[in-house]
Parts: C-alpha cells; structure tokens; sequence
C-alpha cells in the first residue's frame, strides 16, 4: 500500500517536472463578469494535433476543461489557427473562481506538449479605490486632469464616463485620435505627463463618473477615476427696474468682494454666457455710448447710467464682474421702458385725468356715450310734454272764445224777441217801422252767423243793436208826432 502511493506520488512529481519545463508563462488578466482571451502560440509541427486548455497541473481528466475536438463546452470556447500556430481559449463570465494557473496542451503518443504556462488574475470590473473629486456649476467649464506613466507617451489616450474598465474604451467620448467632439476637448502635455479634457456648456447631467484611460499593448489598460460633480449655478438676485424714454436711468450692480480688480461689464441677454456686452469698465465715457460705467470698489458696486432710455432698451442684463462667471453673487435686472405720462381732455363738466405708463392706458377711459344716453331720451321726452301742453292750453283758449261768443248771441236773441213783441203790438200803426225793423233784424241774423270771425265783427252786432234801438226811439217819436 505504501509503495503504490510512493509511485503515485513520483507520477506526480515527474508529471509537474515534465510540465513545467522550458514552457513561457504568459500573465493574462480579466475583469470580473467579462470575457478574458487566452492565446497560446505553440511550435512548427503540430497543426493537425489535438489541442486543450487544462487546469492546475492537467493530472487527471477533470483538469482539462476543453478540446480542439469539442469547439464550446460550458463557459469555454476553443480555437486554433494553425496558420499563425496560435490556440486561444475564451472564458466567458469570469468570478474570483476563475483565477489560477492554465496549460495550453497538444496530445501526443508519449508524453503530451505543454507550450505554455498560463497565470489568469480576476480583477473587479470597477474603478478606482482613489479618485479625483471636481466641482463646478451649470452653464460653466471644468477642465479635468489624467495624470500617466511617461513610458506610455505614446499610447492612446481617452477618457469615458462610468466606472466601468471593461467597456471604457468602446464608449470613449474623446481620444488623442479624435480630440474633439462636441463640448469635449483632448489636450495633451508630453512634458508633465498629463493629459487634460476640458467640457463646456455643463449641465447637472454631466455629474457623474468618468475614466481617464491609458491604452497598453499587453494586459489591462491603466485608468485614473474622476467624479464630477455640478451643481446648479449660484447665486444671483432679481431685480425689476423701470424707466421712462428719453429720460437717464441708473442701474446699481453689487459684486463679490474677491472681483474688486476685476474687469467689470453690462451686457444684455437672457443667458448671461452668451450675453451682448453693453458697456464696460475699460471703454465707459465713450462720447458714442449712451452707457457709462463707475466702478466703486469701496462698496464693492458699479452703477450704470444710460443718458437717454429708449424702447429697444428693455429687456434683461447680468452685471458682470467675472468673464469666467464662477461662482459668487451676481445681479440679473429686469429693466422695462415706459412713455411719458398722458392726459385725456375733460369731455363733460367733470375734469378726467388718466395717466399712463406705456402706449396702453391702465386706467377705465371715460366713456361718452354712457353720458349721452339719459340726454338722448330725455330731450325729446321733454319736447313732447312741451308740445301737448300747448296744444291743450291751445284748445282751452278756443273754448273759451266760443263760449263768449255764445252769451253774446244769447243776448243779442232775447233783444231781438223784445224787438218783435213791440213791433207786433204796434205792426199796424207804423207799417214803414217794421219794415225797418225786419231789415234791422235780417241785419242782426247775418252778423249771428260771421260771429266767430273777428272781435271786430262783434263789435258791428253791439253797433248794429245800438241802431235797432235807435230805429224804436225813432217809432215813438214819430207816433209822437203824429198824434
């Protein structure tokens, strides 16, 4: 019993021997998760032979995880290029498990051939317990430094976001290939062995990781981490102004303490990186610019005065103390220009005054109309009563003349009976007599039917009854006479 494991044990050690001869040792190193390629080149001679990838020391049938004559066996794929003599074994979804030593094998009658030995390392699929942390805000630039190795000057050189090594290279933003692409730059300074990547326009979705990455032509590649984060930009205070066109107005613009030596501007725009410089302290007093700027540095403000406001000047502008706009207290104002107050002449007794601050008056306009409308209804109103007033007070002095008239007839009917009883009485005396009275009396009958035409014709009936009296006075005295 103890001789047959001391033959074992020499099997083993002659197996090992045999094994590790002259074979190179090739390092290959995978990422956790991922895919890892092993190549193993192999001598003149032995295309057409079986070839397999072995574990440990290959001395038993468990050892050997794949063949030439099986091309995938779980995890495992198998190739061999016997034009180049190179066998590569992939291992698929690499663990900690993963990691040993490998032997590429040839079969052959007699003692297999061993052209390589294989160390495989697992290395997790992220980066890096050390990173660089920047800040910066919207709207801004960062400018991020990727330190290398100088005997890697001449490799290629990118950057990627995540933190994931196995896949940077495929999602790379920027190379020393290609330098620029979009808002990022690739600038590389061979000297102090830094390659820097500048990004503009920032906005709170660039936060996040990124990869400096070095290219090697064996093995992983080196990265350095970085983790940017923006914040939103700060700070900055409102302000409403208003103006009246054609009259001066004066901005005041506080700055940070630290921007006292600054270059100091105004200028115009929604977005105060893109804005349109008004005025500046290095070209204020120009005799063309209606816009000059006093920089009081003991109260850490300048004050912009503008001669003579016009419409087009409204809108917004960023009192500028840094061309770089980093981060401090800034000033945004809302500036508005408004025409000179208006009057609107008095339409009726009361005075109506309305003021305004733009072409549109804010305040209810008078309305005439509403003012003629009881005139409009009352004067005809009015008119009317006036007229059937006098038409009744018309036809009551009518009525009144006619019943005047009437008494006098009346008057003048009773005369004429008493007339006619005398003449009846003494119609046989004097017949000439009442042959003057019928002719005095057809006399008074006509003037009764013209009573209404005048007063003068009135007047005629009472001359008319003098005469008949007369006409009796006459009678008597002639009976008188004769008698």
């Amino acid at each position: 019993m103890k001789q047959r494991d001391l033959q074992n044990l020499l099997l083993i050690f002659c197996t090992l021997s045999c094994v590790s001869g002259a074979a190179p040792l090739i390092h290959v190193s995978g990422y956790e998760g991922r895919d890892v390629k092993i190549s193993c080149p192999y001598g003149e001679g032995y295309e057409s032979y079986e070839k397999y990838l072995c574990r440990n020391d290959c001395g038993n049938g468990d050892d050997v995880l794949i063949m030439t004559t099986q091309a995938n066996k779980n995890k495992y794929s198998i190739s061999d290029d016997i034009n180049k003599r190179v066998l590569t074994t992939t291992i698929s979804d690499l663990s900690s498990v993963d990691a040993g030593k490998y032997w590429c094998g040839v079969t052959r009658t007699g003692k297999d051939y061993y052209p390589a030995e294989v160390r495989l390392d697992i290395v997790p699929d992220s980066c890096c317990d050390q990173f660089n942390k920047i800040h910066s805000h919207e709207e801004g630039s960062v400018s991020i430094p990727c330190p290398y190795d100088s005997k890697y000057q001449n490799n290629l050189k990118y950057i990627c976001r995540g933190r994931q090594p196995s896949i940077c290279l495929q999602t790379v933003v920027v190379t020393s290939n290609r330098k620029l692409n979009g808002k990022f730059t690739l600038t590389g300074d061979e000297e102090s062995g830094n390659f820097t990547v500048t990004i503009t326009n920032l906005t709170q979705k660039d936060s996040g990781w990124f990869l400096c990455g070095v290219e090697r032509n064996n093995g992983l590649d080196v990265f350095s981490a970085v983790k940017l984060e923006v914040k939103e930009w700060c700070c900055v205070k409102s302000i409403s102004l208003s103006g009246t066109v054609g009259h001066p107005l004066t901005m005041q613009c506080p700055y940070p303490s630290q921007h006292r030596t600054n270059r100091k501007f105004l200028c115009k725009g929604n977005r105060r990186n893109n804005c349109e410089i008004q005025v500046t302290s290095q070209n204020s007093g120009q005799t063309r610019n209606r816009f000059t700027l006093q920089d009081d540095a003991s109260s850490s403000s300048f004050s912009v005065r503008i001669t003579e406001l016009r419409a087009g000047d409204a809108g917004t502008y960023w009192c500028g103390s840094d061309s770089q706009w980093s981060i401090g207290d800034y000033t945004k104002i809302h500036l508005s220009a408004v025409f000179p107050t208006r009057t609107i002449i008095p339409i009726t007794s009361q005075t109506a005054t309305v003021k305004s601050q733009s072409t549109q008056i804010t305040d209810k306009p008078i309305k005439v109309t509403s003012l003629l409308h009881p005139v409009v209804f009352i004067v005809p109103t009015v008119l009317l009563l006036i007229l059937i007033l006098a038409l009744v007070l018309l036809c009551k002095y009518k009525c009144y003349k006619v019943k005047g008239a009437g008494v006098i007839v009346n008057q003048n009917v009773i005369k004429q009976a008493d007339v006619e009883e005398v003449i009846g009485e003494d119609i046989y005396a004097n017949e000439e007599v009442m042959v003057c009275s019928k002719v005095s009396t057809s006399k008074q009958q006509s003037n009764y039917r013209h009573y209404d035409d005048t007063e003068d014709q009135e007047d005629s009936v009472y001359q008319n009854c003098a005469t008949t009296d007369d006409i009796y006075c006459n009678e008597f005295l002639s009976k008188g006479n004769k008698r």
